[in-house]
Parts: C-alpha cells; sequence; structure tokens
C-alpha cells in the first residue's frame, strides 16, 4: 500500500523586544545568571497585574503581515491551565479561539544539493498567535533546578495547516519560515540560544484518501537537522505499523532524544478540554485598527522568496543566492556592487567567493571584512580596467589584511594594469624573443601554444598587463 505523509508544524518564535512580554524585565536571558532577570509579574505573584507590551504587537502584526496572515481587529487572551515546575503562574497567557491572525501562506522550494535545483512548494498557515513562554529546568542526577530568566518572553505561535508532505519539506518550511521572521526583523530566530522551536505532528494516510489519521506529535525540536531526522524516524515507525495493521487509533506525544536519534513515549497527547482555556481576565481585548497594521509594516522588506528570485534571475547559482539572502552583511555588498558596475557574475565571485576565502584563510570573520564602500572600489577598479582580475584579488587580500581601502593599496604599490600599446608592444617583443618554440608551434596551426606567450608578458608585468589586449597585439604581431 502507497501512502501520503502528512506533516503540520507549530513554531516558537522569540520576539526580539527589549522587555518582556507582560513587565518590565529584560527579555535577553542568554547567559544571564539564574533568576535574575525576574519580577513578580513574570513570577506569577499574587496581586500582579500583566500589562501588555506595545513592541510585542507590533512585532506580531508586522510578523503576520510577512507570512500573509490576515490580522485580525478583534481578538483577545487566555489562560491555558497546566501545572509544571518551569510556569511560575500555574497557567500560561496564550490565545484560543480568537488569535491575532489567521490564514496566511508561505512559498519556499526546496533544493536538491546533488543537482542544485529546486521544487516549489508552499505550506498554509493556519493561525498565528502571541504568548508567554515559560522557564527553564535544567535536570541534574538526583534533582531539578528552575531558571525563571525566560518565563514572561514574548513568543509567537505559528501554526501550520497539514500541508508538508516529507521531512526534507518540512525543514526547507522551517528555514524559510526563519528567513521571512529575520528579514521582517521581529526575531533573531538563534536556533543555538534557543530562540526557535518545533513541534511537528505527523501521521500516514492511504494514498487517495481525503481524512486525516491520527497523528503523532514530536516535541521540542531545536534545529532543522533534528526536525528532519525526528520526522524520517517516526515516519518509518508509522509505517512498520500500518504494514502491520496496527496504525495509530489514538494521538500521542513523543519526545526526540538526540544523541540516542530516537522518539520516546511522553504522553497521550493533549486536548484543549485539558488546559481548561478560559478568557485572560486581567488583560482586556485586543484591537488592532487597519491604520496600525499600516503604521508597523511600513517599509516591510521584500520578502527572501522573492530577493532569491530575483537573484537567481540575474544568473546567480540557488546556492549562491540562497548565501545572500540568509546573510544580510553579503547581501548588502553584493546589492551595492551590482548597481556600481551591473555585473553579478563579478559582484558573486568577489563577495560569496574570494572574500569569504581569504577571511577565513586568515582567521577573521565577517565582522573584519572591507566595508561596503571600500569593496565598490575595488570592484569598479577591475571594472574600469584600472587594475586586471589577477591583481583585484591581490588588493582584496591586502585590504583584508590591513584595513587599507583599494585606492590606497592600488597607488601605494603601483599596481595599475599595464594597457598603453606601446608598453605592451615593448614587452610582447621580449616574450616572442624568450619562447622561440610557442612562436613555431603556433605558427604550425597549435593554438594553445599562444598562452605561453601570453603568460611570459603577464609574467614580465608581474600580472598588470591588460590580458585582452596582450592577445589582440600579439596576434597582431606573429601574422
Amino acid at each position: 500500500m502507497e501512502f501520503d505523509v502528512i506533516i503540520g508544524l507549530e513554531v516558537h518564535a522569540q520576539m526580539n523586544t527589549k522587555t518582556k512580554m507582560f513587565c518590565a524585565c529584560d527579555n535577553d536571558a542568554w547567559e544571564k545568571a539564574p533568576n535574575t532577570t525576574v519580577c513578580p509579574v513574570c513570577m506569577g505573584h499574587p496581586g500582579t497585574l500583566p500589562v501588555v507590551n506595545k513592541a510585542v504587537l507590533e512585532k506580531a502584526v508586522r510578523s503576520s503581515v510577512a507570512l500573509g496572515c490576515t490580522v485580525n481587529h478583534d481578538s483577545h487572551f487566555d489562560r491555558k491551565n497546566y501545572f509544571y515546575p518551569d510556569l511560575p503562574a500555574g497557567y500560561q497567557i496564550s490565545q484560543y479561539k480568537h488569535p491575532l491572525a489567521s490564514h496566511g501562506i508561505v512559498k519556499f522550494s526546496v533544493t536538491d544539493p546533488k543537482t542544485n535545483t529546486s521544487e516549489a512548494a508552499e505550506c498554509r498557515i493556519h493561525r498565528l498567535h502571541i504568548e508567554n513562554d515559560a522557564g527553564k529546568l535544567m535536570h541534574r542526577a538526583n534533582h531539578t533546578l528552575c531558571d525563571y530568566n525566560r518565563a514572561g518572553t514574548p513568543l509567537m505561535e505559528i501554526v501550520t495547516e497539514p500541508d508538508l508532505r516529507s521531512p526534507k519539506q518540512a525543514s526547507a518550511f522551517a528555514e524559510e519560515l526563519r528567513r521571512i521572521l529575520i528579514n521582517a526583523g521581529t526575531s533573531e530566530a538563534d536556533m543555538y540560544k534557543g530562540m526557535m522551536r518545533f513541534d511537528a505532528s505527523i501521521s500516514l494516510r492511504p494514498k487517495g484518501e481525503e481524512k486525516l489519521y491520527p497523528r503523532v506529535e514530536i516535541k521540542n525540536l531545536n534545529s532543522f537537522k533534528s526536525l528532519e531526522k525526528a520526522l524520517q524516524y517516526q515516519e518509518k515507525i508509522l509505517r512498520k505499523l500500518w504494514s502491520e495493521s496496527k496504525q495509530p487509533t489514538g494521538e500521542t506525544t513523543v519526545g526526540w532524544i538526540d544523541d540516542e536519534e530516537k522518539t520516546v513515549l511522553l504522553r497521550d497527547k493533549e486536548s484543549a478540554a485539558d488546559y481548561r482555556y478560559f478568557p485572560e481576565p486581567d488583560i482586556p481585548p485586543l484591537e488592532v485598527s487597519d491604520a496600525f497594521i499600516a503604521a508597523v509594516t511600513a517599509g516591510l522588506a521584500k520578502l527572501p522568496s522573492e530577493m532569491k528570485a530575483q537573484y537567481t534571475a540575474l544568473g546567480l547559482t540557488e546556492a549562491e543566492a540562497a548565501m545572500l539572502v540568509d546573510q544580510e552583511p553579503l547581501r548588502a555588498r553584493f546589492d551595492a556592487i551590482q548597481a556600481a558596475i551591473g555585473e553579478p557574475k563579478r559582484a558573486s565571485s568577489l563577495v560569496l567567493t574570494q572574500m569569504p576565502g581569504f577571511l577565513t584563510q586568515h582567521g577573521k570573520s565577517l565582522s573584519n571584512a572591507p566595508s561596503i564602500a571600500d569593496m565598490v572600489e575595488l570592484a569598479k577598479a577591475i571594472h574600469s580596467g584600472a587594475i586586471n582580475v589577477n591583481a583585484g584579488k591581490d588588493v582584496l587580500e591586502k585590504m583584508i589584511l590591513s584595513g587599507k581601502s583599494a585606492g590606497v593599496i592600488i597607488k601605494d604599490e603601483g599596481m595599475g594594469q599595464v594597457s598603453d600599446d606601446a608598453t605592451l608592444k615593448k614587452f610582447i617583443t621580449e616574450a616572442i624573443a624568450a619562447n622561440p618554440k610557442a612562436v613555431a608551434s603556433f605558427k604550425e596551426g597549435k593554438t594553445a601554444a599562444l598562452g605561453a606567450i601570453v603568460g611570459a608578458v603577464m609574467k614580465l608585468t608581474k600580472g598588470q598587463a591588460d590580458a585582452a589586449k596582450v592577445n589582440a597585439l600579439l596576434l597582431k604581431e606573429i601574422a
């Protein structure tokens, strides 16, 4: 029997506000001493009242529009009741029946690294709602420690429709979603710091059927690799169960163990009734006007998928386009060079190949890269013929090592390109005299022999000769 794989995701993304969701505590808990960025509000003390952080609403609306969602003019918060040591109030302030936004769509592509080709796909967004995060538990040999620094951190929960059809597609969607949030300026989405986490639901159904069968939910996946591997593992288990006519009859929740690359049963999946939702009594309903939406989404950048299409249309590969979309410092330099000289291949070579190569070679990071203005100056010097391509590589390496601009290095080291006919003819005459065998071979019809003479000219000029002009003059001279 053949099956369709049915996958849906719930994504929790931490918003990059300065303060927490309902209080004035620092929202950056990374590497802070445990329980130092807390207050009575985020610790859930009796008698405290939450106040909605306006920046949270702004960023959530901005994210919603970037995901193609409809922002609901009226929404409200609900209490989601469950008791766990990392949830100090005994409930989470979330949104249930009236989320902030709904009905979006994300277009993305799944790239085959072997062929460097991609297949277009899309996934509908069911809803986006906002909620506060819980704290963090640190398990020791025989006890557990609680750090509440993260409690009260503002989260967006983005819930997809079950539109994804393979673990690879789920991973590609998650990567695109991360790009969108970063590009919108609403989340750092730093996976290493736990700023983006996934719950993945997977089920199978016989091909041709439309009904959905009970799903297995995999909790708290914190990397694209673990997301893909966990889904692959669970898919194999489900296929085995179906082949033995033991397909799931109820929904279950499992956890992924990274080190062992397997899932373990946690519990039966909770339903809404288990959480006993009811309207949050301490926060009035949210009213989001069209004017507010327009104000916070003004200047929203192009979607990553749109940028990628723009770069591939210039002739860049899928991999090159992805590098530009994912890394703003590279993108800024490429865009500036392309605007200045209109040579995408040259811009790509300088920004995506040569510059990262020299930075890595000399133990430097992207933060040590030459400025946008300096890279444009170098590109213009090559484009105008002031220096040739090989000299340009030398200049770029020296820019990275010294911090000097291209113009200063070219002037100080006399690296200008030799292109006047009289000077070039002098070197050509010398090269011809020194390579009689190559000249004879060329005259016998071996055109490749010309390269040896051109190489001799380049050596005599220390790589500064205009190679194209050398070729033209040399052909005339030998003929």
